[in-house]
């Protein structure tokens, strides 16, 4: 005797769960987590007090020996490791169709830091040119940080916070000459979020960015540029603190370059 079947029954099993009809997945537990570190960082720029820029100790860079004709000369062409990084890395996404979110405008950034940085550099005296230096700062490090976000929690959360650091970085950047506080918290904060992922195991086919590596080479550079002038004493008038924290910020791209070696697989047509 077949069995009797419950009108109400099959309909609710012909229609789609809810999860399925809503336009956007139920956020995951690290999204979450992603989103409430965003928002202490947002509370922190509104609620922190205003840091005028000349507040903030702008450092006599130690070595100022032209050459050829150009000023500073190993604070402005050590820059050049930027534009080598750049171009390097811009190539090998060339060759690979499953680069992570962000690498793009990482490399973008590496090139533009080096023109910006450069530019500064020229004439230190001019406070203003920071603004180009650190425009291209925010860039690279919008890409960076979508890089870790797209390998440590997903996709979604590396171009939302790619979209979020980028609009606030160059934001911040802008508005630096006035108020320091946002860059500072920009740079700082969005570093400890970067910390904070690389303690995450990422996600199961992500290309495998070496995080540390990557902060390890920015907390160096931070390093060379607080010892700038011991730097100087120690090797004898040789390279200066700055110098080496421009070719030590550059190398903190090869992690991410090395992560995007090519595999012998031709890259996908489309």
């Amino acid at each position: 005797m077949p069995r009797a079947t419950d009108p109400a029954r099959e309909t609710d099993a012909a229609l789609p769960s809810v999860s399925s009809r809503l336009p956007f997945a139920v956020p995951t537990v690290r999204e979450k987590c992603l989103v409430g570190a965003l928002f202490v960082l947002a509370v922190v720029v509104l609620l922190a007090p205003a840091l005028p820029a000349a507040a903030w100790h702008i450092p006599h860079f130690v070595d100022t020996r032209p050459w050829l004709g150009v000023p500073n000369a190993a604070d402005v062409l050590s820059n050049l490791a930027f534009l080598a990084m750049g171009v390097w890395g811009t190539e090998r996404l060339r060759a690979r169709n499953d680069a992570p979110v962000g690498a793009g405008w990482f490399f973008i950034g590496l090139i533009l830091t080096c023109l910006g940085s450069g530019f500064y550099h020229l004439d230190p005296d001019m406070p203003q040119r920071l603004v180009a230096d650190r425009l291209g700062m925010a860039v690279a490090f919008a890409g960076f940080l979508g890089i870790a976000a797209s390998e440590r929690i997903s996709v979604r959360a590396g171009e939302a916070v790619l979209v979020l650091m980028m609009v606030a970085g160059l934001l911040a950047a802008w508005v630096a000459h006035e108020n320091l506080t946002p860059w500072v918290v920009v740079q700082f904060g969005g570093m400890a979020l970067a910390v904070g992922l690389a303690f995450t195991r990422p996600l199961p086919g992500a290309l495998g960015v070496p995080l540390g590596g990557v902060i390890f080479f920015y907390v160096l550079a931070k390093l060379f540029e607080l010892g700038d002038a011991t730097v100087f004493e120690a090797t004898g008038h040789i390279v200066s603190g700055h110098t080496l924290k421009h070719l030590a910020a550059a190398l903190a791209a090869w992690p991410v370059i090395r992560a995007l070696r090519p595999t012998g697989r031709a890259p996908s047509p489309h």
